[in-house]
């Protein structure tokens, strides 16, 4: 039976320069997830109008199987700016559906069914999902790979947040940007990326960390070994959901019973094409889909 990964959060529409797209953290990596060969799905809300509609019409064109409630907020929306170099800047708006995803007995159904759950901080900016997380998460299996993929934007977060959000895991995914505001936050004493990374694995007892450091090279960090790959060089459509497909490919194929090594490998060649491609979840090309795809 294929691997049953649960993309937990944001499901939103990103406002690009070309037009709107899909997108959100947790559809992302389940979409990706998919393209691996896994059964992903994502579990948020949208809202009651045409937005909520035709997004939940693109993701079930996508193949991802949502758990998503309509309710009585607007579908959202993030504000996406390119710079030059393709790196997006984003308005992520308040008071959306996915700040308010309600627990229901189709979620109790799933979680302990779920081989992976990938989760942020984003989409605890809000009590109600936040107290959902926290109950899907409570009947998931204890072996079950719970990735937290960090993901600070704007002032959606707090100490207190992230602190529990570590406590939940057992896999951590974070940008060198965020190891450093990690580091501050968790009173660590070096700025140093690599050492901080090293340093919540150990104080958080945690399976891995994942450590990506955009067009320079990628970490990722376990008890007993490390692994570091340099960033290929590509031409850059723009890098919106590189991230998430990275976190998708690694732990897919971990959950496939590939080594660190090569989920990592696979993790930044899937990264690199996502970047030459425009949006969060551009379709595989042949040559991926036969080289790590796994029935």
């Amino acid at each position: 039976m294929k691997k049953i990964v649960v993309g937990f959060g944001e499901l939103l529409w990103d406002m690009l320069p070309q037009g709107r797209q899909i997108g959100g953290a947790p559809g992302n990596f389940a979409y990706h997830a998919m393209q691996c060969g896994l059964d992903g799905y994502i579990v948020s809300a949208v809202g009651k109008d045409p937005l909520g509609k035709e997004i939940l019409q693109v993701a079930d064109r996508r193949g991802i199987n949502c758990l998503v409630s309509c309710v009585e907020h607007p579908t959202g929306t993030v504000d996406v700016q390119l710079n030059a170099l393709g790196v997006p800047q984003y308005t992520i708006n308040e008071g959306v559906a996915w700040d308010y995803i309600p627990f229901s007995k189709e979620l109790r159904a799933l979680a302990p069914k779920a081989d992976g759950i990938c989760f942020g901080s984003l989409a605890q900016r809000n009590k109600v999902s936040r107290n959902t997380l926290h109950q899907f998460l409570s009947y998931a299996q204890p072996d079950a790979l719970r990735i937290f993929d960090i993901n600070l934007r704007q002032h959606f977060y707090s100490q207190q947040l992230i602190k529990d959000s570590l406590a939940l895991c057992n896999i951590l995914k974070l940008n060198e940007e965020e190891a450093v505001i990690l580091g501050k936050m968790l009173g660590y004493t070096t700025s140093e990326r690599v050492a901080i990374s090293k340093q919540i694995l150990s104080s958080f007892h945690l399976k891995m960390v994942i450590l990506t450091c955009g067009s320079d090279c990628s970490y990722v960090f376990t008890p007993a070994e490390e692994s570091y790959l340099k960033t290929p060089s590509v031409k850059i459509a723009d890098t919106v959901g590189a991230g998430d497909s990275f976190t998708a490919a690694f732990c897919s194929c971990i959950m496939q019973g590939k080594s660190i090594r090569e989920a990592h490998a696979a993790a930044v060649e899937i990264a690199a094409f996502v970047c030459t491609q425009n949006g969060a979840m551009p379709a595989w090309t042949s040559e991926l889909k036969n080289k790590y795809t796994q029935s």
